[in-house]
């Protein structure tokens, strides 16, 4: 059993909130682009897509769930890792996550190239796979809370490749 931390220690005087404020606003800046470019108009409904893909409208649903445990995450992370170091890199991936969804989108939706947003996948499937492991010494509250984002990400890389392998090549 881990003894209950003192008020007085170092860790909560990293503030919660502002890493909570932080966190939400970075998410939905990444949420808001990242819906934009997603638009399920014709060359989207014309793709071939596997029987086991989730029904459109679960998309919205699951990535509401994982940006709102990914906040809190971020939260927990910014308060619980030690040293500026560590705790600059979980910054660093998260934001960097952000970026890579958002590109994502970009080239799927936008730029209409499956097999490019196949190749990018992979980066971003790595930063969250970081997000995971960085924090887990200190943090297994917020490595668990973004685990969801692993299993999501790995799931929608096996639907981007089977998209690409039903579909291509794209030119």
């Amino acid at each position: 059993m881990t003894p209950r931390l003192p008020v007085e220690h170092p860790r909560y005087h990293r503030s919660f909130g502002w890493a909570l404020l932080f966190a939400a606003v970075v998410t939905a800046v990444v949420g808001g682009i990242g819906g934009d470019l997603t638009v399920l108009g014709p060359w989207y409904q014309a793709l071939q897509k596997p029987w086991w893909q989730p029904p459109d409208w679960a998309f919205p649903i699951v990535w509401s769930t994982i940006f709102v445990l990914s906040v809190f995450a971020m939260a927990f992370a910014w308060r619980d890792v030690e040293g500026p170091v560590r705790r600059g890199w979980v910054v660093f991936f998260f934001v960097a996550t952000g970026a890579l969804n958002i590109l994502w989108s970009y080239l799927f939706f936008a730029l209409q190239r499956p097999d490019y947003a196949l190749v990018e996948v992979g980066f971003l499937w790595l930063c969250v796979l970081l997000l995971v492991l960085l924090p887990w010494r200190d943090s297994k509250t917020a490595s668990l809370l973004f685990f969801p984002y692993l299993v999501w990400v790995t799931i929608a890389s096996y639907l981007t490749w089977t998209v690409v392998q039903l579909n291509g090549p794209f030119v």
